[in-house]
């Protein structure tokens, strides 16, 4: 028999589709699956919470 996998509590992340769009990495889904079974934002393509954009700063 075979089992689903186990439902997360968490919300799938939600990238933002048009930059992933010519990226390698995730192939343009904008989220990559990590060996634990984990979707996680691209770290190529989508911005994360830490990021700033450099040409703000003075």
């Amino acid at each position: 028999m075979a089992y689903g996998a186990h439902r997360s509590p968490l919300l799938p992340p939600h990238p933002d589709l048009s930059l992933a769009r010519d990226c390698e990495l995730c192939l343009g889904w904008g989220t990559v699956v990590t060996r634990d079974g984990e979707h996680e934002l691209c770290h190529a393509c989508q911005p994360g919470p830490d990021d700033e954009d450099v040409t703000s700063r003075s």
